[in-house]
């Protein structure tokens, strides 16, 4: 009962915000100086990520509105869309002061023009799709397509000279070729393409054994000329995705010169 009744040993303060501590959880460790060419870069991929972000809010939009629903951000939109503008305000701090506006830096280094979807979304605080497709759209799926390729290739390379069994290697490679068909107009991956054509269905009927034949009791494999065929097909096509020659470019093209310009 005393203790109910006895005045209180200290009275604590009312809040003030001087006394807020800011979070420190994404920033490094320990301090990190970009230089104004390294920012740039960063930048790039910042705006990058960002626009996949809203491209895919606007997917999410469009379901709802399939659905019957009232298009709504989702939290985690909304989380990671923020996290990404607190990068970027980071990034800037480290340019030389006075530090430029998001927006106005975007302008000056043509990000904003490579990415629009960005540019309106910090002009108007939420996700907005464009009329005409930017041409960034493409540099996202053909990088997509050449990693596929390369994946593929060195892939089959590592099944064709290590598995036991070449049973599933044709299916391998006419994944290769749905691949190369996806690549509309680019003359690089042509001859190949002729060239799996020709050869494609008589190695294939290689593989086929009859079931009452004793030799259908072993795993099925390729001839080895048909072994340095293949080889020689996915070494070709991995020296052509890590070389990118110029008929690989054309749709990196506005990346690449963005690149170029802070790299040099």
């Amino acid at each position: 009962m005393a203790v109910r009744v006895s005045e209180p040993l200290c009275q604590p303060s009312a809040y003030h915000e001087a006394f807020k501590v800011e979070l420190q959880v994404k920033r490094p460790l320990m301090p990190v100086q970009l230089s104004p060419e390294q920012v740039g870069l960063e930048m790039l991929c910042l705006c990058g990520h960002l626009d996949l972000l809203i491209r895919a809010q606007m997917q999410q939009f469009q379901e709802q509105l399939e659905q019957g629903c009232s298009p709504e951000e989702s939290d985690t939109f909304q989380v990671q869309g923020s996290e990404i503008l607190d990068q970027m305000l980071q990034c800037l701090e480290h340019l030389p002061k006075p530090m430029p506006q998001l927006e106005d830096y975007l302008d000056m280094v043509g990000l904003s023009a490579m990415f629009p979807r960005v540019e309106v979304f910090l002009i108007q605080g939420s996700p907005v799709d464009m009329l005409e497709r930017p041409l960034m759209d493409d540099y996202y799926i053909h990088i997509a397509r050449l990693n596929q390729l390369l994946v593929l290739s060195q892939q089959l390379e590592e099944d064709i000279m290590h598995l036991g069994s070449h049973k599933y290697i044709p299916h391998q490679l006419s994944v290769i070729y749905q691949v190369l068909n996806s690549f509309r107009g680019i003359q690089v991956f042509s001859e190949i393409k002729k060239d799996i054509e020709a050869n494609f269905k008589h190695m294939k009927e290689t593989l086929v054994t009859d079931d009452d034949d004793d030799d259908s009791r072993h795993e099925p494999r390729l001839a080895a000329h048909y072994i340095n065929w293949i080889l020689e097909i996915t070494r070709s096509l991995a020296s052509m995705v890590l070389s990118l020659p110029d008929g690989l470019t054309d749709d990196l093209h506005q990346a690449v010169t963005f690149m170029s310009h802070f790299l040099s």
